[in-house]
């Protein structure tokens, strides 16, 4: 008789196999085998517990490890080291009716880990499985009741989400900040001087203007005066100073910080990055890959400083220890590779490019502080308006790299590389000619639509989402079209605006500290310091409250037959063609009854278009009478056609309230 061991991924199975040799079988779950009922609630609204049944496949991957369980002897549940994980693994203890189903979990796939893990297998973690269960309850709960009573008020088929409208909700904001954004052109002057004695090469001074803004300006706006202080040409120096700035290595990757990296520097998305970061850790390179702890284990940090120092890098004394974001979990340590000393890993060139960068910020992290040299000139013009205009010119030169032996720049942070002003030493009351002055013109900027990795910062540092979810979150609003993609960043659509202002100020769920708030109630769960049903009915309560006023203001009677209205809308393409708005009766077609859409709600009565009148003329072709078709405007016509259009296309010019018959017949 055989172990059994079961895994989420198909992935790891052949990895696995070969550690643990022909004594053990494994297998893999595919990812959950059970889910809420995909057609109704499937939630008790008593107790507000769930009601699953088995996914499609699932159906299929239990009827093959119920095979597999009766032929073994132990069987071990290795599914992922997280709440999603251990879910999974409740799922399947559940389903198997395993009697002593036995919990390993481990953050790389080496043999090591995975042996260690056997060796020390535990309970299921309840405490895990309910903080899971409750956030699918949760998004279960908002995305069925809401997401009926919204498609109504838009017109449009829509979905509301716990996660996902927040997410959509940032996007519009930043997207109306842009249009309401007014540009101010302001000035500046750069004094530009030349080589010093042909030893340095040339360097330049920044105008202070802020002595010279008038009360309560942010920015120059006088160009005369600029052009009157870009005319200095000869300046004092008050003082040189010298000193020493040093920057530290940015920390070990979390999952968002890997996926904003990436973002940058590959141009990958969260989705491809997630997805390239899973065969690395399935292929055993690489650490798990959901994680928001920017701390590595002690025994990593120990094996990337021996290797460093083997390749004579700079280690620091002390291992570094950096702070997380608030609210983090901190379950597994940061992204990694499993075996620092390997260059390059990967099948194919992107996850070879994302294990380079991985690995390198992760030896980058032991290592010392960047130091750079600065040098600080301070200068003041001829006088202009009776005063001296000060300029300031600033020079850094880096004198030791530390670790910028291994990184230069992953472009983590979407900022620029600041510019390089090789400043000469100068003594204090020393004179200089000017070589130039340039008149700089700079322009206000709106802030910068967000990327997908920017968003996921966003997102991150409202406490909205966790590791496991920031992908899923993107795929969903891209997926259901309130945003899209132009030039790699996140614009909304016209059906993503109109459901943040349906939400908005109708449901806590869209407000960024409540929805930080039931993520913190979740960790509470996740660690037992709160009990599932009073985190449920917290929201519930508040939801069904809500979404009884969101009903009260979106049901409206017909008042022809008393049946409710809809609203039926479609946007306009490109050109300005086949939009539509309005509201009509769900008694069609017994009831045609339509009214126009006035701010969300039905507004007058839209009357029928009357029927043209026959004429006594018989069409030639067919028999049926023609009808006189006018229309006055640029674009209008004036012809008689048949009644039988469109089985019959005849059509006869007009001939003063007649038919042409003898015209040219179309």
């Amino acid at each position: 008789m055989k172990n059994l061991l079961i895994v989420e991924s198909p992935g790891k199975i052949k990895k696995i196999q070969g550690f643990l040799g022909n004594d053990w079988q494994v297998m893999a779950s595919v990812g959950h085998v059970r889910d809420l009922p995909p057609h109704d609630l499937g939630i008790d609204e008593a107790d507000l517990r769930p009601r699953y049944v088995p996914t499609e496949r699932g159906r299929t991957v239990l009827a093959k490890l119920a095979r597999a369980v009766e032929l073994a002897d132990s069987v071990f549940l290795a599914t992922d080291p997280d709440r999603e994980g251990e879910a999974i693994a409740w799922h399947l203890a559940d389903a198997l009716a395993l009697r002593n189903p036995q919990r390993i979990t481990y953050t790389e796939i080496t043999e090591q880990a995975v042996k260690g893990a056997i060796l020390k297998p535990r309970q299921l973690d309840m405490r895990l499985v309910a903080a899971q269960e409750g956030r699918r309850v949760l998004d279960r709960l908002v995305g069925y009741k809401v997401s009926g009573p919204l498609s109504r008020l838009a017109g449009r088929k829509s979905s509301a989400g716990r996660v996902q409208s927040p997410a959509v909700r940032l996007v519009v904001e930043r997207e109306r900040e842009i249009r309401a954004f007014k540009v101010t052109t302001h000035y500046g002057v750069d004094l530009i001087f030349d080589a010093l004695d042909n030893i340095t090469p040339g360097w330049k001074a920044e105008w202070k203007v802020k002595p010279w803004l008038e009360p309560g300006q942010e920015y120059l706006l006088d160009k005369a005066l600029a052009t009157t202080v870009a005319g200095v040409r000869r300046v004092t120096v008050l003082s040189c100073e010298e000193s020493e700035s040093r920057a530290a290595p940015p920390a070990p990757f979390t999952t968002s910080t890997l996926q904003q990296a990436a973002s940058n520097a590959l141009k990958m998305s969260p989705k491809e990055t997630m997805g390239l970061a899973q065969r690395l850790y399935e292929a055993g390179h690489i650490t798990y890959m959901r994680t928001d702890s920017p701390n590595l284990s002690e025994e990593a940090v120990a094996s990337i400083q021996e290797y460093c120092r083997s390749r004579n890098w700079p280690v620091v004394a002390k291992p570094r220890h950096w702070k997380s974001k608030e609210g983090a979990q901190e379950a597994h340590e940061a992204i990694r590779p499993t075996h620092i000393e390997i260059e390059e890993a990967g099948e194919t060139e992107g996850e070879k490019a994302l294990y380079a960068l991985i690995r390198q910020r992760t030896l980058a992290s032991q290592l010392v502080d960047a130091v750079f040299a600065v040098r600080t000139v301070r200068l003041v013009g001829n006088p202009v308006e009776d005063r001296g205009p000060e300029f300031e010119a600033k020079g850094r030169t880096l004198t030791s790299p530390g670790w910028k032996v291994v990184l230069g720049g992953d472009q983590a942070d979407e900022g620029e590389e600041e510019a390089e002003n090789p400043v000469p030493k100068l003594q204090a009351g020393s004179q200089l000619t000017v070589g130039e002055g340039k008149v700089t013109i700079h322009k206000t900027k709106p802030p910068a639509r967000f990327s997908e990795a920017s968003l996921v910062k966003a997102l991150e540092d409202r406490g909205i989402g966790r590791p496991s979810t920031y992908a899923a979150i993107l795929e969903n609003i891209l997926r259901r079209e309130y945003v899209r993609l132009e030039k790699r960043k996140l614009a909304p659509t016209p059906a993503g605006e109109d459901v943040v202002d349906a939400l908005l100020g109708r449901f806590g769920f869209v407000d960024f500290s409540y929805t930080k708030g039931m993520e913190e109630n979740l960790d509470a769960l996740a660690a037992g310091q709160a009990r599932y049903l009073d985190v449920m009915r917290q929201f519930t309560s508040g939801l069904d409250g809500e979404l009884s006023a969101f009903l009260a203001t979106i049901n409206h009677a017909c008042p022809e037959c008393g049946k409710p209205l809809r609203r039926i809308s479609k946007a306009s393409g490109k050109d300005g063609r086949g939009g539509y708005d309005f509201w009509g009766c769900t008694g069609y077609p017994d009831c045609r009854a339509t009214f126009a859409n006035e701010d969300g709600k039905p507004g007058g009565r839209i009357e029928p278009r009357q029927k043209l009148p026959l004429s006594a003329v018989k069409c030639p072709e067919c028999g049926k009478p023609l009808v006189h078709r006018m229309k006055e405007g640029a674009k209008g016509y004036n012809f008689w056609g048949c009644s039988g259009y469109p089985n019959c296309k005849v059509s006869f010019p007009d001939a003063g309230d007649r038919p042409d018959m003898q015209g040219d017949k179309s």
